[in-house]
């Protein structure tokens, strides 16, 4: 008799096809989990740069850089041209105001000084023989005048005698009316006489003023031209220190040429550039400040110069107050404020805006092993930190260096 066999609900065929399709849908899971997960990668945290939000006082301001020059510079041009003659001090030395500092000759100019000369005194010369003329002619239309009053006394003498003789029937009226007739021609010749000697005056008056004012003219033409020889000594306009001089011996410079500078040593100021973007922004009494010797001190802008050079602008500023080892020349790195100061919350500056705009940041989680994306908007800045507007809170703690190595990483795990 036949003994049935059981048939295995297994067999071996079969549960290799299982295993098989457990480890497939083993790995399509995995695979799953893998690729529809955020991306993540290993990052060193003693390479990454850690920084912790805070609230304080914020004050916008840009970073200028500015040079230490005298607080006024007088500039020396040639008020004449000529050729240099004779230098009297070096470059650099310490000057009185009205000290020589260089000579030019100009032979033009100083021929046209003697020709001036000669004229004023050719002026003067005629100007003495006129006088002495006029004072001749005056001598002699006196005499005159004396002459006519003489014979004007002796026919009013003749004519009041003539008078009585007739009244008395002595003499003829013909005698009469001839002693009549002279009296009143030697009238008329008296204020004839009168009114030439008169207008003579008043002519000779007019004469002497002219000349006087030609003289004076002529004076003051000699005076500007001896002042123009004069200035072929180049002084020193003020008290200060000459710099910049520009002069060789026989060098020739034409009239308004620029020879050097007189820098004024009572104060210092400093003038530095900023990026035009700025020029709305910038003002008078606008203040900045500087770090020298471990100390800060403070600028105040003076004179905005508005003419925009290759993107950028001037101004000048001046110290509140005295600083010691201040020298011409010296640059200082100088924080200017575009804002009063507020309460902000604040996040350091570093090379993650390069990479994300300020639009996002990698925040650590709370046992900081791993930094993930945040949104977040900034507001102003300044040489420190930037203003956060809003994705971030004080006490969080943020990724502030650069991203350039994290790719499109979401998430980063931070590793000791």
């Amino acid at each position: 008799m036949d003994i049935p066999l059981e048939k295995k609900r297994f067999s071996k065929k079969r549960i290799q096809l299982i295993a098989g399709m457990v480890l497939l849908a083993l790995l399509i899971t995995f695979v799953m989990a893998s690729t529809g997960g955020k991306s993540k990668l290993n990052v060193a945290v003693e390479r990454i740069s850690i920084s912790e939000i805070k609230q304080g006082v914020f004050q916008e301001n840009i970073p200028v850089s500015g040079i230490v020059m005298p607080i006024t510079t007088i500039y020396l041009d040639a008020l004449e041209g000529g050729r240099v003659d004779e230098i009297f001090v070096e470059d650099g030395a310490i000057m009185k105001q009205g000290d020589p500092i260089l000579r030019l000759s100009n032979t033009d100019l100083e021929l046209s000084l003697v020709n001036q000369e000669t004229s004023v005194y050719n002026l003067l010369t005629q100007m003495q023989i006129s006088q002495n003329a006029a004072s001749q002619n005056t001598i002699n239309r006196l005499n005159r005048l004396t002459d006519v009053e003489n014979a004007l006394v002796e026919a009013k003498r003749v004519y009041q005698l003539n008078k009585k003789l007739l009244d008395k029937k002595a003499i003829g009226r013909q005698e009469f009316k001839a002693s009549e007739n002279d009296y009143k021609y030697q009238k008329q010749r008296m204020e004839l006489a009168q009114e030439v000697l008169k207008q003579d005056s008043i002519s000779t008056m007019q004469e002497a003023r002219q000349k006087k004012n030609s003289l004076s003219r002529t004076q003051s033409a000699l005076e500007l031209m001896r002042k123009k020889v004069g200035d072929l000594v180049v002084r020193a306009p003020v008290d200060g220190q000459l710099t910049s001089l520009d002069a060789e011996m026989g060098q020739s410079k034409s009239k308004g040429q620029r020879l050097g500078q007189v820098d004024v040593l009572s104060g210092f100021k400093v003038r530095a550039d900023i990026d035009e973007h700025y020029i709305s922004r910038i003002y008078t009494g606008q203040q900045g400040t500087f770090e020298i010797s471990g100390e800060t001190h403070k600028l105040i802008i003076k004179k905005v110069f508005t003419q925009v050079t290759n993107g950028r602008f001037q101004v000048d500023m001046l110290f509140d107050k005295k600083v010691e080892g201040i020298r011409r020349g010296q640059s200082l790195q100088i924080r200017l404020a575009l804002s009063d100061e507020k309460q902000a919350v604040l996040i350091p500056k570093g090379g993650f805006f390069q990479k994300t705009g300020g639009n996002w940041i990698f925040k650590l989680n709370e046992d900081e092993t791993l930094a993930y994306k945040v949104d977040i908007q900034l507001g102003t800045k300044n040489t420190e930190y930037y203003e956060v507007l809003q994705g971030i809170e004080p006490g969080d703690k943020v990724i502030t260096s650069s991203y350039d190595n994290f790719g499109d990483k979401e998430e980063l795990v931070l590793k000791e």
